[in-house]
């Protein structure tokens, strides 16, 4: 069976309506054969009578014509299909109010050159701008030339928005001078992951095909950074349309080992946030592409609930799955960008109007923790020791930690949704033979995963979303007895379960092994990254880890 047969075949499955037998003569040509669609039928397990099979031929063929037509019409890529996934489940219900009362930071006296405030957090850089000791000038300046000077080590920039960050940075300055202080991203220096739209500045989603893409527009995200005086200094690296490390300019690198790459896809918003060349930076998540990164570059991401931020502006990937956050140099910093960037902007549909919780000085006794045990026994050999004293370190914060075991839940077959998506995302881009431009050609990469989703059949997508629902009401059902849920990131299946129920998850360094870091990750109940925030910080705090530079000269 010839592969055209096959895609023919798969679209015919969603046929035109029945139409009368005189307007469809026997004579018309048949496209399909018998043949084919027995062949095909064997992928999906299904197996039918000849009088079936027979009667089924001349209403798949009819099928083509409609499904052919329907690839014409052209749908701009930044249209979202008229389906959508909550994190309510019926009956449910958001809190109506939430406290943020973030920890009250000084202006510290205990650095000479602006160097020195490379790798600070933000909540030691603001107060910095807010009083007037350093401008934000002086910050962007520091910061470009660190992008500069280590990107070709790194491979983490894809554009330098020079003149744009120096003008923000401008504004920044006066507006300070004037008592105009806005908060803490005020004139703070920043990065966005290059899938991000920004009016008349290229946005090239890391992919060859997109080089050359700009947008009239900025998206949502970067309007509201601007509006709390954010500096943009950089369009940072990503996995080409969103996977791994590898997008048309090479491979992004970890700066912890210039030899290894940073992951994704992310990849570039963690490694020049580890690398001190960006105050703070933004990425996304579908299936890790935020936890993963921030992991082995050493710094803290956080991924929202799904659909705390708008999506609006920011290429689709799957649109029931894409999430977006922050990636920082600290806890408290990712509670102060998220409360810039959250909430509902009229523009994407999934974005709950839950208020945003940060509590950070509140004690962690009345917080339910549960160990996911299971998880930290099955870690690598050489990583145990790594872990044995992480959660020796969390019991010395006060919180009250018992053992838990999740769920036993199915989430490998569920994955099709990804897939499925994402085929549909870039259907048009495999059709045209752009696909074949990128680089990753590989079994498991993009190209070859958008050519074979077009065999997953509409029905058995249809099913795994039911069958998320039902995920979805478990979790919530188990996390009824639990505010936040701790792990390591390197085993477990919490990851991958979050990321299709939408659950929020924060991630710390929390160690080295073989001189590369690992992570804590930290989950809490939908809408409430305010605890899983809170027992991160207290690690934080009891640690050193996230005050550890990567060896870059």
């Amino acid at each position: 069976m010839e592969r055209r047969e096959w895609f023919q075949l798969m679209a015919a499955l969603a046929a035109a309506p029945e139409i009368p037998a005189q307007q469809n003569p026997a004579a018309q040509p048949q496209r399909i054969s018998k043949e084919t669609l027995t062949g095909a039928l064997k992928t999906m397990g299904l197996e039918f009578s000849e009088e079936h099979l027979a009667l089924m031929l001349p209403r798949v063929n009819r099928g083509l014509g409609s499904l052919e037509a329907l690839r014409k019409i052209d749908i701009p890529l930044d249209t979202e299909p008229a389906i959508t996934y909550s994190t309510r489940l019926p009956g449910q219900s958001w809190p109506r109010t939430a406290r943020f009362q973030p920890t009250r930071s000084v202006a510290r006296r205990d650095w000479k050159n602006v160097e020195d405030l490379a790798f600070w957090p933000v909540t030691e850089l603001a107060p910095l701008v807010k009083a007037k000791r350093i401008t934000s000038a002086a910050l962007t300046k520091m910061y470009l030339e660190r992008l500069k000077q280590f990107s070709p080590k790194l491979n983490c920039v894809i554009t330098l928005t020079e003149e744009l960050a120096l003008e923000q940075a401008a504004r920044a300055d006066a507006e300070i001078r004037r008592g105009r202080y806005k908060g803490p991203l005020h004139g703070i220096p920043y990065g966005v992951k290059d899938l991000f739209a920004t009016k008349g500045i290229p946005t090239t989603w890391g992919a060859e095909p997109y080089q050359k893409q700009v947008f009239d527009y900025n998206c949502t995200v970067v309007e509201r950074l601007e509006k709390a005086g954010g500096v943009l200094l950089a369009k940072l690296s990503m996995g080409a349309l969103a996977m791994g490390g590898l997008w048309f300019g090479g491979m992004t690198k970890t700066p912890w080992n210039i030899e290894q790459t940073s992951s994704g896809s992310s990849a570039g918003s963690a490694s020049a946030t580890a690398a001190g060349c960006v105050g703070f930076s933004i990425g996304t998540e579908t299936l890790g592409s935020i936890v993963t990164p921030s992991t082995r570059c050493g710094v803290v991401g956080l991924r929202p609930t799904y659909g705390r931020v708008s999506r609006f502006g920011a290429m689709a990937l799957s649109w029931t799955m894409d999430k977006i956050g922050p990636i920082c140099r600290g806890v408290e910093d990712c509670a102060l960008v998220l409360r810039a960037i959250y909430g509902p902007d009229g523009r994407d549909g999934t974005v709950p109007d839950a208020p945003l919780g940060w509590e950070p000085r509140k004690p962690l006794a009345n917080l339910r923790v549960g160990i996911l045990q299971k998880d930290f026994d099955s870690v690598r050999d050489d990583d145990k020791k790594v872990y044995e004293q992480t959660l020796e370190d969390l019991r010395k914060t006060g919180a009250t930690l018992k053992s838990v075991e999740l769920p036993q839940v199915e989430t490998g077959a569920l994955l099709v949704i990804l897939n499925a998506e994402a085929g549909a995302a870039f259907d048009d881009l495999t059709r045209d033979g752009g696909v074949n431009q990128l680089k990753d050609q590989a079994a498991n990469a993009w190209p070859n995963s958008f050519r074979t989703s077009r065999l997953i059949p509409a029905v058995e997508y249809i099913r795994a979303q039911r069958a998320r629902t039902l995920l979805l009401r478990k979790m919530e059902e188990f996390l009824k007895d639990w505010d936040v849920l701790v792990s390591p990131t390197s085993s477990g299946p919490i990851l991958t379960i979050t990321n299709l129920t939408g659950h929020p998850q924060v991630v710390v360094p929390c160690g080295f092994t073989g001189g590369m870091p690992r992570g804590l990750l930290f989950t809490s109940r939908l809408c409430q990254e305010g605890d899983a925030m809170r027992v991160a910080l207290a690690y934080e705090q009891a640690t050193k880890w996230h005050t550890m530079r990567p060896p870059l000269q």
